[in-house]
């Protein structure tokens, strides 16, 4: 069994846009969101996450997550998002 979890692929989407509020997850315009890419490890998201977030720091409706992508496909897993 832990060899099968190490030889699988975990995948992990960073993503963002412009919430509505900052009291909700609720993005302003859906075909605004920014896809910044899949990336093989959260170690390598996490830093495509951290450059992002870095940039749009000033704006504080505009907010970007990790999804583990693998964690969608497992329902035994922890929450797949991490914002």
């Amino acid at each position: 069994m832990a060899e099968e979890i190490r030889s699988r692929q975990l995948l992990h989407l960073v993503s963002g846009g412009e919430f509505e509020r900052l009291d909700d997850v609720v993005f302003k315009g859906v075909g605004n969101l920014d896809i910044v890419g899949i990336y093989p490890s959260y170690t390598t998201a996490d830093a495509a996450w951290k450059a992002k977030a870095e940039q749009t720091v000033d704006d504080a409706q505009r907010r970007y997550c990790i999804v583990h992508r693998h964690r969608l496909l497992d329902r035994g897993a922890a929450p797949a998002a991490t914002c």
